[in-house]
């Protein structure tokens, strides 16, 4: 009886909890920018075209940035799902369609682990681990986060660190297996044109598990529960279709424009 009472205060917590729109207005922009970002990839890479190839080229320092914080909300939205376990795995679907429709329609350039694949790991671990980890203090498993995202930022590289400013080589033989590039090791021909290994980004992932928990106790600022840009915040609110359905909306209508061009 104890049981289903405190069961029910949850759900009816969770049902009655504001809702945060600067986080779907946040969510939105960072799709957004994912979808131009992948239109240029597309026009530019995939149908050799200049203009769209130096506009990839020019946008490319800023892509991780409107991608980690696409996975910080994630991380934060899961203090407010119900199943983080059931969340995973629907999205863990979605992303092996994507890798079969991709390997179908263009196998040079399928998505073996994109960000997809990432976050629904993502979410299994956490929800599998969410237990223990709801243990760790909220700040230092903030900082904590932090510093082995920026020290494994370019494991898939071959270093530790960051490259540019202070990486360290790691052993060739740890890239030498054709199943450990989910880990951010991968082969020398792995290929995947949307790549988001587990390490670095399962720790923005988590940075962002553990600052939603002021979300889940409705400490955010006040502005944050109010609704500012209504466009960013519809795109917010469906990220997931968008994100899904914008790659092959964009290949197929380049690919009707070259038909008809060329």
């Amino acid at each position: 009886m104890k049981l289903t009472s405190y069961i029910n205060r949850q759900k009816n917590s969770k049902s009655t909890r504001k809702r945060i729109h600067a986080l779907d207005e946040l969510r939105g922009l960072s799709v957004f920018c994912m979808v131009f970002y992948h239109a240029f990839y597309s026009i530019g890479v995939i149908f050799n075209v200049q203009f769209f190839t130096m506009l990839l080229k020019f946008f490319m320092p800023a892509e991780p940035f409107f991608a980690a914080l696409f996975i910080v909300i994630s991380g934060i939205s899961s203090n407010l799902s119900r199943s983080n376990i059931a969340r995973g795995a629907k999205l863990l679907c979605v992303a092996l369609a994507v890798s079969l429709v991709t390997y179908i329609v263009e196998p040079s350039f399928v998505i073996l682990f994109g960000v997809l694949h990432m976050l629904s790991a993502a979410m299994l671990l956490y929800g599998v681990f969410q237990k223990p980890l709801s243990k760790v203090p909220t700040v230092l498993g903030m900082i904590t986060s932090a510093v082995v995202f920026f020290a494994t930022y370019d494991v898939s590289s071959g270093y530790l660190g960051i490259k540019a400013l202070f990486g360290i080589k790691l052993p060739s033989a740890l890239y030498s297996t054709d199943w450990l590039f989910p880990l951010g090791l991968p082969k020398a021909s792995f290929i995947s044109s949307d790549y988001f290994p587990l390490f670095p980004w399962l720790f923005a992932f988590l940075f962002g598990t553990f600052l939603g928990r002021y979300a889940a106790e409705e400490r955010f600022p006040k502005f944050t529960y109010k609704k500012h840009i209504s466009f960013f915040s519809f795109l917010g609110r469906h990220a997931l279709i968008i994100y899904v359905l914008h790659q092959p909306v964009i290949f197929g209508l380049v690919y009707l424009v070259s038909l008809i061009i060329l």
